[in-house]
């Protein structure tokens, strides 16, 4: 069978309007600016307003403007991966929700949810559709509405966490120089003790006990889950490197996971790379989960090069973590 090369075409994202800054949790919880910037590098985070309005709210857009910047017709989409862990109900799967809006009424679509790392996960997976023959044009998006499952009392959780989506097209490429090269995933289920959300599954289905006790929040036991992820997505970027027999100044780009502003300086030592390479932009989104790669992809989009070769680095709650070794597939200047 044919081997395909699988390679990012086009990236959009989406970002609600209302920014909360450090200033405005200040009156919500007993924390101040200072004290957030120092432990986590975030100064703002965008948050979802309003009644009724799910994740897809954000991704849905994000993929009708991905769909006009490629001039793609929406019939051609054979896939829809929805990385996230704010879907807007258990089921139907959110990505059925945004095929059915955004009109890509050929694609099949499913969610995947590995916390954090999701998107890089659902990138990996798409790659696979591409690469082995089956499909030719899928869309990854990228989106969480974190502050549906946000204790604004906790400040260990409010003070990270913000809304976005993003998306990407992801299709075959005629040189199969570009595109995927290579991807390094792992997860460990002993960590799921460190970040979780106890109630809302079916092990403990949402009763009014568990709304009272906040069971139905992001739990997280933050050092225990700095010091993993600064261990592991540092080692999942070396051993993409190894693996490529790449050294750290053959990297034009990295792309962290934004986290933590203290984890990106950890993975960023631990390559030996210069500030200039790493893609940072927590300080005005927060933590986005599954949106965080997208959006930084977005972001410098415009500064990327054909050929360019770039790290994606992510670590999440589970635990799950990885890294992607992929060479850019067009100028977008």
């Amino acid at each position: 069978m044919q081997q395909y090369t699988a390679a990012i075409k086009g990236v959009e994202c989406f970002v609600p309007d209302f920014r909360l800054s450090n200033k405005l949790l200040e009156e919500l919880v007993e924390t101040n600016e200072e004290w957030i910037t120092s432990r986590t590098g975030i100064q703002e985070r965008r948050i979802l307003k309003g009644k009724q309005k799910g994740m897809t709210e954000m991704a849905i857009p994000a993929v009708r403007q991905l769909l006009t910047k490629t001039k793609t017709n929406p019939k051609d989409i054979d896939l829809i991966i929805c990385a996230t862990v704010t879907p807007d109900m258990v089921f139907p799967a959110s990505a059925n929700i945004i095929a059915d809006k955004t009109g890509l009424s050929e694609a099949f679509g499913f969610d995947l949810n590995a916390a954090c790392s999701g998107f890089i996960y659902a990138l990996s997976t798409a790659s696979q559709f591409i690469q082995c023959g089956t499909y030719k044009k899928i869309i990854v998006v990228g989106a969480d509405k974190m502050s549906s499952i946000i204790d604004y009392e906790d400040r260990k959780t409010c003070v990270i966490f913000g809304d976005a989506a993003g998306a990407v097209l992801m299709e075959r490429s005629e040189d199969a120089d570009l595109g995927i090269k290579d991807f390094w995933l792992k997860s460990d289920g002993a960590g799921a003790e460190h970040l979780h959300q106890k109630a809302g599954g079916s092990k403990m289905p949402p009763t009014h006990q568990t709304v009272d006790d906040k069971l139905h929040y992001v739990y997280q036991e933050g050092k225990q889950v700095f010091k993993f992820a600064v261990t592991h997505m540092a080692d999942a970027s070396r051993r993409i490197l190894e693996r490529n027999n790449l050294k750290s100044e053959d990297i034009d780009w990295l792309v962290p996971h934004q986290a933590n502003k203290r984890i990106i300086d950890a993975t960023k030592n631990a390559l030996e790379l210069p500030d200039e390479k790493v893609l940072v932009n927590i300080e005005r989104y927060g933590n986005t989960t599954n949106a965080t790669i997208p959006l930084c992809l977005w972001e410098w989009e415009s500064k990327f090069k054909k050929g360019d070769k770039i790290i994606l680095a992510a670590f999440g709650g589970g635990f799950t973590w990885g890294a992607i070794y992929l060479k850019w597939a067009y100028d977008s200047k």
